[in-house]
């Protein structure tokens, strides 16, 4: 067993997970949590946006042993509703084979983790919140529930404390260390379709909701209870902004105006409009990971991302299954483990940035565009015809364990793909059937998956690890 102790700033997803892997592999850990319990009947699950489950993330519940039991309380979405702007809904798989994203609440699954967590023997100080980090010395400085100051001198530390966590914060003030945070100029409120309404108007549930409206939208998620969470994404200022929504006439009269079809859906539009914060997004990087064998940032604290592709959780906990790996490789040599990870992660946490504001400009515009509603249609027909050499890349992000940066380097490869198959006018679904035109989409699809091999292979060389 490892004589290794384990300090982890945080307790919210990711760090309750991590926290679980390294139990089951000898550490001993303990976490900082500078919120309060949210298992106490009295204290709130903080945000309750619900989030999406894919691959990667139930891959790290298997870890973890929690699979089986948040399968119970997650729902499959198998693809996307749309609300268009005129009147008219449409429906678009996700996959060709049925695959699904399961929509999961974000605090009945951190709660799990932590309960769990404190099963396996992990001790969380709650209301302990970190206020530095001296890096080279791995000196924590903490207060505590009454206000005092805490030292601890970490063995090994995490810093699991989200998109402005403070060991990111202190790494970024080291020599040679670059790091920048970006906001988008538009911000998201929560709001909510009721389980009766729901019911009654027999909106689909295992599917995620867009209304696309050219540069803002909403999107609805389902929940356990039959209700939906909303969300509405929307610039904070301009001509049609949070910035002109003052009062509750011009709520009412916004939602009328771009989202009509929901307004009877949401009894409670106007309380949770002004009772729901208006909440920014955060996109964030930084050029070092990690601190020789002594410390290293995991999840949101590495890699905040926006939330269009659905891959924050994932991509956080594919981080700990990485990790996860590497211990099981490198045993305890953590000066080897940390720079490996950090070699492996980063570029793919960048990469899950771009991918991620890239979908956002597909759920919130793309979509409602003929031409690329065709496209889409096109993309599950070349899998059909070629399912082992053709793969869109939201299935790769959202149904393998591809890596995040061979999928966006796919992304461009795709346009050029598509680019070519539809330059002509016509059907593509006629003019499949000419077997002249079917050499030439096939003749595409060799030169698409050649270049598609020939980077994997570069990247999977770089990282040493599988697809």
């Amino acid at each position: 067993m490892t004589t290794r102790s384990v300090t982890i700033l945080g307790a919210g997803l990711v760090g309750s997970l991590l926290a679980i892997i390294l139990r089951k592999r000898g550490y001993e850990v303990t976490i900082y949590e500078g919120r309060k319990d949210m298992r106490a009947s009295n204290v709130g699950a903080g945000r309750s946006i619900n989030l999406a489950m894919s691959v990667r993330g139930w891959q790290a519940l298997d870890l973890a042993g929690l699979r089986e039991e948040m399968e119970e309380l997650a729902i499959p979405m198998f693809g996307r509703f749309l609300h268009q702007a005129n009147g008219t809904s449409v429906s678009q798989q996700y996959g060709t084979n049925n695959e699904a994203i399961y929509s999961v609440s974000r605090g009945e699954l951190n709660k799990k983790l932590m309960t769990l967590a404190e099963k396996h023997g992990v001790k969380i100080l709650f209301e302990h919140k970190c206020k530095k980090v001296d890096v080279s010395r791995n000196l924590v400085h903490l207060q505590t529930p009454e206000g005092a100051e805490m030292r601890v001198e970490a063995d090994l530390l995490f810093g699991a404390d989200g998109a402005f966590s403070t060991l990111r914060s202190c790494y970024s003030r080291l020599e040679r260390v670059n790091a920048a945070h970006t906001y988008l100029e538009c911000g998201y409120k929560e709001l909510c379709i009721p389980s009766e309404i729901a019911v009654k108007m027999n909106i689909e549930k295992n599917f995620l909701h867009i209304w696309p409206r050219k540069n803002f939208m909403m999107i609805a998620l389902p929940n356990m209870d039959n209700s939906f969470t909303c969300t509405l994404f929307l610039p904070f200022e301009g001509s049609a902004s949070f910035d002109i929504l003052k009062t509750k006439e011009d709520v009412l009269a916004f939602f009328k105006e771009y989202f009509p079809d929901a307004v009877p859906l949401m009894p409670t539009l106007l309380e949770d409009f002004f009772s729901n914060p208006t909440s920014s997004l955060i996109t964030t990087s930084i050029s070092a990971w990690h601190y020789a064998d002594k410390s290293a940032l995991i999840g949101d604290a590495a890699h905040a991302i926006v939330p269009f592709y659905g891959q924050g959780m994932n991509a956080g906990f594919e981080d700990c299954t990485v990790l996860a790996e590497l211990i099981d490789r490198y045993g305890d040599n953590w000066s080897k483990i940390l720079k490996e990870y950090s070699n492996q992660r980063k570029p793919n946490g960048e990469a899950v940035a771009e991918l991620a504001l890239n979908n956002f400009v597909e759920m919130r515009d793309k979509v409602s565009d003929p031409m690329f509603l065709q496209r889409k249609k096109i993309e599950k027909e070349l899998s059909k015809f070629f399912p082992t050499k053709f793969k869109s890349v939201y299935e790769m992000v959202s149904f393998s364990h591809t890596p995040y940066k061979v999928a966006l380097k796919c992304t461009k490869a795709q346009d050029l793909l598509f680019g070519k198959i539809m330059e002509n006018e016509g059907d593509f679904f006629e003019k499949i059937k000419d077997e002249k035109f079917k050499q030439k989409v096939d003749s595409l699809v060799n030169d698409y998956e050649s270049s598609v091999q020939e980077f994997n292979k570069n990247v999977l060389a770089e990282n040493n690890i599988g697809c």
